[in-house]
């Protein structure tokens, strides 16, 4: 059989899809009472096919060293599509479906190799394209880009979706192109190009050109000094510090590796991967307090088979009874001798040697050529059911059975399992009336702005308003999504429709902040001073004051 992507992401952990269907159960007694306003909200969280694969882009420039132009497509039109809610194809999906159709990995395939391709992976959209630049290493180079989406069911290919500029604004090429594809594959994509463009902020090209030469060099020590100097030059590149603790890790630089996977932010996106792999550097180390509290951390927010084995496993390893996390990873896959293995081990710390024999003799069941497996039931055996002599049989000749931990992220299956959950939770929403929904979906968002990441916060804000048109709330967030942005303009405009729908200190804060851009001190202070009013002990309108104080301006 093929390991297709799609076959390794419908693998999913038994928690989602038990949570799948009480969620189905729910919104089945439910559904009867949305009304058609929470129905249109929930459409524009479900649309039809999601899963899209995007292609390097062909390199038509004739200069084989912007080559790595061609690659750097895939990475921002995959950040930026998850931020609209599909779910993309990485790069390692992406090159075993090359592999398995005896493609190159530079291969730059055909319509018809495409459309392989795609339903080898069972994809629902394809985006090819290319690229030229004219002038390069002049200050008028200039980068063209096309784009063209493949609707693979229908066999249906797009217009081509165009965009230039000078080859020094290639993010905003690459978040133009990438708002296009989003709109052309949701007709229901309401994120604003601007919010696109913004969502590269503060990464220099040169340290993008180094992460994307890092992450694709064929030796590992190309791969550091590569990820290096992106980190060097942009030491807030989250990107980057996760590639680049990672190619650490992979090069046995446990120190060096858990140092930068620390630097990741603890909220953004790349948290979970970072947590992950920092905790096995820090196992690796014996560092096993540590390694358990960075697996907790990912297992809080995703539970994974293999992300709460290894926190059981850093727990055993200090000593600690760590049963019951087993016990749930095999709830959630019950199908892997290893964590049969593990529960055996632990039992056995509880001097539970019933229960011992049992787990091991179904790790057995699963893989019958484990020898220490077969080992462990031999002497487990070998004590008839009595404790009283369970340590010396079982350390005899230096026999010392230790659970095994798990040194793998799959990156599809955690992709998968937190687009499903992202479903989820939207099918769950839609079962709430409206005015609840926008109230949730309007957290969501003020979450995902407290990270930085504009487009995922303005999809959720779009969400609450199609729920409740008269979301004060929904409308204050795009007004900070424009701020942010750049677009004062649109800001104000949204201020004043969340202004007309309730007063509240976000929107204020909004005008105040962007009235203290052009100088305008006293109708910052006006602002405010209404923000004061509706909520006195809001942090962000006493800092403001403050900043106002200090420029000589008080309060109204």
């Amino acid at each position: 059989m093929v390991r297709t992507f799609i076959d390794n992401i419908r693998r999913l952990s038994s928690f989602a899809i038990l949570f799948a269907a009480l969620t189905s159960c729910c919104i089945a007694h439910a559904q009867s009472q949305v009304n058609e306003d929470a129905s249109s909200a929930a459409d524009i969280r479900q649309p039809g096919g999601r899963l899209v694969l995007v292609l390097p882009f062909d390199n038509r420039s004739g200069q084989a060293n912007l080559g790595w132009i061609g690659d750097s497509f895939p990475y921002t039109l995959d950040q930026r599509l998850t931020s609209a809610g599909f779910l993309t194809i990485g790069r390692d999906d992406r090159q075993y479906a090359m592999q398995h159709l005896g493609l190159p990995p530079d291969f730059r395939p055909s319509r018809a190799t495409t459309i392989r391709i795609a339903q080898t992976l069972d994809a629902d959209f394809v985006v090819i394209g290319s690229f030229n630049v004219t002038g390069s290493g002049t200050p008028a180079s200039r980068i063209e880009v096309q784009a063209e989406v493949l609707e693979v069911n229908q066999l249906r290919m797009s217009p081509p979706l165009k965009d230039s500029s000078e080859l020094s604004r290639l993010f905003d090429v690459e978040n133009a192109i990438a708002w296009k594809v989003a709109g052309r594959m949701d007709p229901h994509f309401a994120v604003a190009e601007q919010t696109f463009l913004a969502a590269s902020g503060g990464v220099r090209l040169s340290s993008f050109e180094d992460y994307i030469r890092g992450t694709s060099a064929p030796t590992s020590d190309e791969r550091l000094k590569r990820l290096e100097a992106a980190v060097a030059e942009t030491p807030s590149y989250t990107a980057a510090l996760l590639a680049l603790g990672k190619e650490q890790y992979a090069a046995s630089k446990f120190e060096a590796a858990a140092a930068t996977l620390a630097k990741v932010p603890p909220t953004g996106r790349m948290a979970l991967e970072a947590n992950f792999y920092r905790g096995l550097a820090r196992f690796n180390i014996a560092r096993y307090a540590e390694a358990a509290s960075a697996f907790a951390f990912v297992a809080a927010s995703l539970p994974l088979p293999e992300v709460v084995n290894d926190e059981g496993v850093a727990a055993s390893r200090q000593g600690k009874d760590a049963a019951a996390l087993f016990v749930q990873v095999i709830a959630a896959d019950p199908n892997d001798a290893d964590y049969h293995f593990n529960l055996a081990v632990a039992l056995l710390g509880r001097s539970d040697i019933a229960g011992a024999t049992r787990e091991v003799e179904q790790a057995l069941k699963l893989h019958a050529d484990d020898p220490e497996a077969t080992e462990l039931l031999t002497r487990l055996q070998a004590t008839h059911g009595s404790s009283a002599n369970l340590k010396s049989i079982l350390s005899a000749g230096g026999f010392d059975p230790t659970t095994r931990i798990r040194r793998t992220w799959s990156e599809a299956s955690f992709r998968q399992a937190a687009f499903q959950l992202d479903q989820m939770r939207a099918l769950q929403m839609a079962t709430l009336p409206p005015v609840q929904q926008a109230v949730q979906y309007t957290q969501l968002g003020d979450e995902y702005l407290a990270q930085g990441l504009l487009p995922e916060a303005e999809q959720e804000f779009h969400t609450a308003l199609a729920a409740d048109p008269k979301s004060a709330a929904a409308h204050a967030g795009i007004a900070q999504v424009r701020e942010r942005s750049g677009s004062a303009d649109d800001a104000r405009a949204e201020v004043q429709s969340s202004l007309q729908l309730a007063p509240n200190a976000a929107a204020y804060l909004v005008l105040a902040r962007l009235d203290l851009q052009i100088n305008q001190l006293s109708e910052s202070a006006f602002n405010v001073a209404n923000a004061l009013r509706l909520e006195p002990d809001n942090s962000a309108a006493l800092g403001m004051k403050t900043a106002l104080a200090a420029r000589g301006q008080g309060l109204p």
